[in-house]
């Protein structure tokens, strides 16, 4: 298990932090593996941290250039949606 640090906006972390938003979007420039912990911690508009943080377990993972049920042209074209199931 590896803890995983990023920034959060404030309007974003919020949703975290009250359970409505239940993903995270984010480049995959690291790597991140089921059982990792995210540690969110929140910025301002200004990019400046304010001294809050929450801890999330990563529970799934996709990796969209892993995914083939595409073309190269319909994504590039369309792109992706990112859905929050209950």
């Amino acid at each position: 298990m590896t803890k995983i640090i990023k920034k959060a906006y404030k309007e974003l972390f919020e949703k975290v932090l009250s359970g409505k938003k239940k993903f995270d979007l984010r480049l995959d420039d690291m790597e991140i593996e089921e059982g990792d912990i995210l540690v969110l911690k929140e910025i301002d508009s200004e990019r400046n941290f304010t001294g809050r943080e929450i801890e999330k377990q990563i529970t799934f993972v996709v990796r969209t250039k892993d995914l083939d049920y595409w073309s190269e042209e319909e994504k590039n074209k369309k792109g992706f949606v990112v859905m929050s199931l209950e």
